[in-house]
């Protein structure tokens, strides 16, 4: 092989690689340049600001908030089971009201019909309740 064999290499392909290097090169200078300004304080450098609520909330506030919010949901959790309870009681309520009910106005009208029975008897002494009004037992209609 001679010196200006390649090997099979286009001769520009050894420009393309020396120039890549050189880019690299000149990149990294770059970095390290504006690296240096920034240790030295000659280039301002500064991180982008988060926003304050979710990045200003400590581990420990966190773990406040979800104990709080779990609390809540237990005591709602709680206060569930104590209201079926208290329906199902009521439906207990209900059931006995029913024939309670029903007897009270089955006593309501048995009081009216007696009162009834013991304010025709207190008007007319005289009337027998089992002839009608106006008639005594054993004589025919008044005059």
């Amino acid at each position: 092989m001679s010196e200006h064999d390649t090997g099979g290499r286009d001769p520009g392909s050894g420009n393309r690689v020396s120039r890549s290097v050189e880019d690299f090169v000149g990149q990294l200078r770059a970095f390290t340049d504006r690296a240096r300004g920034v240790a030295s304080g000659a280039v301002p450098f500064s991180l982008p600001r988060l926003p304050s609520p979710p990045g200003a909330l400590s581990a420990a506030q966190l773990r406040a908030i979800d104990r709080a919010v779990r609390g809540q949901r237990q005591q709602i959790a709680a206060m569930t089971a104590q209201l079926e309870a208290f329906d199902e009681q009521l439906a207990v309520f209900e059931r006995i009201l029913d024939p309670l009910v029903e007897w009270s106005s089955t006593w309501a009208r048995l009081e009216e019909s007696v009162a009834d029975l013991v304010r025709r008897s207190a008007d007319d002494p005289d009337e027998d309740p089992d002839v009608g009004p106006g008639r005594t037992a054993g004589t025919g209609p008044r005059p």
